[in-house]
């Protein structure tokens, strides 16, 4: 107990100096400035499906996107569309089997879509542009050496940081989940909270495995899709953390970052037939996609296979991080 009292104000410190630097609340400006866009970009899509059916039910509308992507394997498409299109005609046919509209215009599904569309690349991305500097802008002016002069061990001061992260890890996934629920729901509705959902669809080649299927509330998915995405961001934030240890230059590890996640969503769309590929931890930050029965980047890959390879990685950069802080020379 007396460690973590002892770490307290070291925390309450690194609170204040995060906040100091309003990254976060730029980061919240980002948000709140592009959720209408895709609120709007939503309206958009709902508007051209009434204007092609009309007012007609959920069903009409997913036999009809049947039919289409039916029709289209049958055309000169890529192979990799084709697969997606079986898997989802199986989705859909397996929803009107069990008379559950997968696709329910509410403003607790815009939210659960969002962050499933944004853990990819948009969160992480989020995360690690305010975990980026926490040591490396301390080491590069300086101001590290004097919390050094003080009576903590070295240790204590990075696990102050580690914990800020994770605050700040926490509180961007709330926030953006807040944000995109509020803003939303002006247009849409702040209901559907109970409303059902289909979860544990998985996929083997071009089929739809669909024996460990579950149908929960949407609140309860809501907040599994939460989960997986505060994992995968605190996976990004320890490799932040790890970077800022070792490069004392902000802008270059910033850089790092930015281009291992922007080569990772790159890399997502070309790595099928590379097999390796999914031990790299950006091919596994999609965690959320495997709740949908998503086809995964790379065959073989599973929820508990990413979860898996993102705690090595978060554990191996917190090694890394801590072995080299406690060791370096900061005072020379």
């Amino acid at each position: 107990m007396r460690p973590l009292v002892s770490l307290y104000p070291l925390v309450k410190n690194e609170t204040i100096k995060m906040l100091r630097k309003r990254r976060f609340q730029v980061i919240l400006l980002i948000v709140a400035a592009l959720i209408p866009i895709f609120v709007y970009a939503q309206m958009k899509i709902n508007e051209n499906s009434h204007k092609q059916l009309g007012d007609a039910d959920w069903r009409i509308r997913a036999e009809k996107r049947i039919a289409d992507m039916s029709n289209s394997l049958n055309s000169n498409i890529p192979e990799d569309w084709k697969v997606y299109r079986k898997v989802e005609i199986q989705r859909l046919q397996y929803s009107l089997e069990r008379n559950i509209d997968p696709e329910s215009p509410n403003s607790v599904t815009f939210t659960s879509t969002f962050i499933r569309n944004s853990i990819g690349l948009f969160l992480p991305l989020l995360v690690a542009v305010a975990a980026s500097d926490i040591v490396s802008s301390e080491l590069s002016t300086g101001t590290i050496k004097l919390l050094l002069t003080r009576p903590v061990r070295r240790w204590k001061i990075l696990m102050s940081k580690l914990i800020t992260l994770v605050l700040f890890v926490s509180l961007i996934v709330v926030c953006t989940a807040l944000l995109a629920y509020l803003i939303s729901g002006l247009a849409f509705g702040y209901g559907g909270w109970t409303a059902p959902v289909l979860t544990g669809f998985q996929v083997s080649g071009d089929q739809l495995d669909t024996s460990h299927v579950q149908i929960v509330e949407q609140w309860r998915f809501l907040l599994m899709e939460l989960g997986l995405a505060w994992f995968s961001c605190l996976t990004v934030a320890c490799l932040s953390l790890m970077i800022s240890v070792l490069v004392r230059s902000t802008a270059a590890g910033m850089g790092i970052m930015l281009a291992a996640l922007i080569a990772g969503m790159i890399l997502t769309n070309m790595v099928s037939s590379w097999e390796s590929a999914k031990y790299l931890f950006m091919i596994n930050l999609d965690t959320i996609s495997f709740l949908a029965g998503s086809i995964p980047p790379v065959p073989g890959l599973s929820l508990d296979f990413s979860l898996s390879v993102l705690a090595v990685w978060a554990l191996a950069s917190l090694l890394v991080s801590f072995g080299v802080f406690t060791r370096q020379d900061i005072l020379g």
